[in-house]
């Protein structure tokens, strides 16, 4: 751990700083795995909305 010392002789205890990295672009699997999920909850999102609205509309 990296101390230093202040006024006073009191010890200050830093974190550790993380490794930094360059992210890297998506694949196109990635990009298509994306997309698919992407469609997935938007049918998942339009289907809780029909449920909620055919739920409420029932007299």
């Amino acid at each position: 751990m990296p101390y230093t010392n202040e006024e006073g002789g009191r010890l200050n205890n830093f974190a550790r700083e993380p490794k930094v990295y360059q992210a890297e672009p998506p694949t196109a699997s990635q990009k298509r795995n994306y997309i698919f999920l992407s469609i997935l909850g938007l049918a998942l999102v339009g289907s809780l909305i029909f449920v909620a609205y055919s739920v409420s509309t029932v007299s």
